[in-house]
Protein backbone atom coordinates (compact mmCIF):
# COMPACT_ATOMS: atom_id res chain seq x y z
CA UNK A 1 0.00 0.00 0.00
CA UNK A 2 2.72 2.31 0.75
CA UNK A 3 4.16 1.61 -2.64
CA UNK A 4 0.95 2.99 -3.70
CA UNK A 5 0.84 6.13 -1.78
CA UNK A 6 4.72 7.08 -2.92
CA UNK A 7 3.73 6.69 -6.77
CA UNK A 8 0.80 8.69 -6.03
CA UNK A 9 3.13 11.58 -4.38
CA UNK A 10 5.53 10.92 -7.20
CA UNK A 11 2.84 11.69 -9.54
CA UNK A 12 1.33 14.85 -7.75
CA UNK A 13 4.72 15.95 -7.88
CA UNK A 14 5.55 15.62 -11.40
CA UNK A 15 2.39 17.20 -12.36
CA UNK A 16 2.77 20.07 -10.26
CA UNK A 17 6.75 20.81 -11.86
CA UNK A 18 4.52 20.48 -15.31
CA UNK A 19 2.44 22.75 -13.94
CA UNK A 20 5.16 25.35 -13.31
CA UNK A 21 6.75 24.77 -16.33
CA UNK A 22 3.65 24.95 -18.29
CA UNK A 23 2.83 28.56 -16.32
CA UNK A 24 6.78 29.73 -17.12
CA UNK A 25 6.40 29.00 -20.49
CA UNK A 26 3.49 30.66 -21.00
CA UNK A 27 5.37 33.59 -19.38
CA UNK A 28 7.88 33.84 -21.96
CA UNK A 29 5.56 32.95 -24.86
CA UNK A 30 3.73 36.37 -23.67
CA UNK A 31 6.73 38.02 -23.80
CA UNK A 32 8.11 37.23 -26.96
CA UNK A 33 4.81 37.77 -28.71
CA UNK A 34 5.49 41.12 -27.17
CA UNK A 35 8.53 42.11 -28.51
CA UNK A 36 7.65 40.27 -31.90
CA UNK A 37 4.62 43.12 -32.08
CA UNK A 38 7.15 45.86 -30.70
CA UNK A 39 10.08 44.87 -33.77
CA UNK A 40 6.89 44.71 -36.35
CA UNK A 41 5.87 48.48 -35.41
CA UNK A 42 9.42 49.19 -35.46
CA UNK A 43 9.84 47.55 -39.25
CA UNK A 44 6.44 49.49 -40.04
CA UNK A 45 7.98 52.68 -39.69
CA UNK A 46 11.20 52.28 -40.65
CA UNK A 47 9.55 51.03 -44.08
CA UNK A 48 7.07 54.14 -44.22
CA UNK A 49 10.54 56.37 -43.71
CA UNK A 50 12.63 54.53 -46.07
CA UNK A 51 9.25 55.22 -48.61
CA UNK A 52 9.17 58.67 -47.85
CA UNK A 53 12.88 59.30 -48.26
CA UNK A 54 12.39 57.00 -51.78
CA UNK A 55 9.96 59.67 -52.62
CA UNK A 56 11.89 62.92 -52.17
CA UNK A 57 15.03 61.14 -53.78
CA UNK A 58 12.62 61.39 -57.06
CA UNK A 59 11.33 64.35 -56.08
CA UNK A 60 15.15 65.75 -55.86
CA UNK A 61 16.28 64.08 -59.07
CA UNK A 62 13.15 65.66 -61.06
CA UNK A 63 14.29 69.45 -59.40
CA UNK A 64 18.12 68.45 -60.88
CA UNK A 65 16.75 67.43 -64.08
CA UNK A 66 14.81 70.95 -64.25
CA UNK A 67 18.09 72.82 -62.92
CA UNK A 68 20.14 71.06 -65.56
CA UNK A 69 18.22 72.47 -68.40
CA UNK A 70 20.80 73.60 -71.41
CA UNK A 71 20.42 76.69 -73.60
CA UNK A 72 20.35 74.55 -76.69
CA UNK A 73 16.76 73.70 -77.74
CA UNK A 74 17.62 69.86 -78.30
CA UNK A 75 19.11 69.86 -74.55
CA UNK A 76 15.24 71.76 -73.64
CA UNK A 77 13.10 69.05 -75.22
CA UNK A 78 15.27 65.86 -74.01
CA UNK A 79 14.78 67.75 -70.01
CA UNK A 80 11.52 68.33 -70.86
CA UNK A 81 10.77 65.04 -72.33
CA UNK A 82 12.61 63.18 -69.35
CA UNK A 83 10.65 65.53 -67.07
CA UNK A 84 7.10 64.23 -68.61
CA UNK A 85 8.42 60.63 -67.91
CA UNK A 86 8.90 61.11 -64.73
CA UNK A 87 5.85 62.88 -64.07
CA UNK A 88 4.05 60.06 -66.05
CA UNK A 89 6.10 57.15 -63.41
CA UNK A 90 4.45 59.71 -60.18
CA UNK A 91 1.00 59.46 -61.93
CA UNK A 92 1.22 55.55 -62.23
CA UNK A 93 2.62 55.34 -58.88
CA UNK A 94 -0.19 57.22 -57.45
CA UNK A 95 -2.87 55.23 -59.72
CA UNK A 96 -1.15 51.72 -58.26
CA UNK A 97 -1.74 53.33 -54.73
CA UNK A 98 -5.35 54.67 -55.16
CA UNK A 99 -5.81 51.59 -56.71
CA UNK A 100 -4.66 49.27 -53.74
CA UNK A 101 -6.58 51.45 -51.27
CA UNK A 102 -9.89 50.33 -53.52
Amino acid sequence: MSSVATQLSNVVANTRKLLDLCVSLQEENDMLKLELQSLNVAFDASNDKNKKLEEKLKAVAVARSLEDVAVDKEGINEKIFDTKQKINDFVREIDKCIELLR
